[in-house]
């Protein structure tokens, strides 16, 4: 199974500001759905309630909380303690599964995740959460679609 981060970074880092992303792009909604309908989605529990209501669960993927305490979620969202165990979930499903925040579960998914979906956004902004350090060292860039506001970028994990 291929474990793919996915997410979208302003320059300086930012990924998000008071639980909301601090910034709109259809383009980027469009992505995001293209790449991960129809497999798995790991998110930590602060990220699943960031979304909009009328989206969540996110419809026609396998959603995976990840937390250590027991939230109220529907049937159809699967709960793990564990990244190891948000894995199994996910394999249990499909081909891919998808990271797709917040930073803390980058952070422990950077080791396993063998490919990165970055939308690397051409400004930066205020914010309070970011994406986790990483060395372009471990990683070989794939794929690269540069847009005006935006690029999609793809990496494969070379270590």
């Amino acid at each position: 199974m291929q474990k793919i981060i996915i997410a979208a970074v302003a320059e300086n880092n930012v990924i998000g500001k008071d639980g909301d992303i601090p910034w709109h792009y259809s383009e980027d909604m469009k992505h995001f759905k293209q790449k991960t309908t129809g497999h798995s989605v790991i998110m930590g529990r602060k990220t699943y309630f960031s979304l909009p209501e009328d989206f969540r669960p996110l419809p026609d993927r396998k959603n995976i909380v990840l937390s250590r305490s027991e939230p109220e979620l529907p049937e159809s969202v699967e709960l793990a303690n564990s990244l190891d165990e948000a894995w199994e979930k996910a394999e249990e499903y499909s081909n891919k599964a998808f990271i797709i925040g917040g930073a803390g579960v980058y952070e422990q998914a950077m080791q396993g995740a063998d490919r990165m979906i970055l939308t690397e956004v051409h400004e930066e902004y205020e914010g309070d959460t970011f994406f986790p350090e990483w060395s372009k060292d471990n990683w070989e860039e794939v794929k690269r679609d540069d847009r005006e506001e935006l690029s999609f970028v793809e990496y494969r994990k070379t270590v």
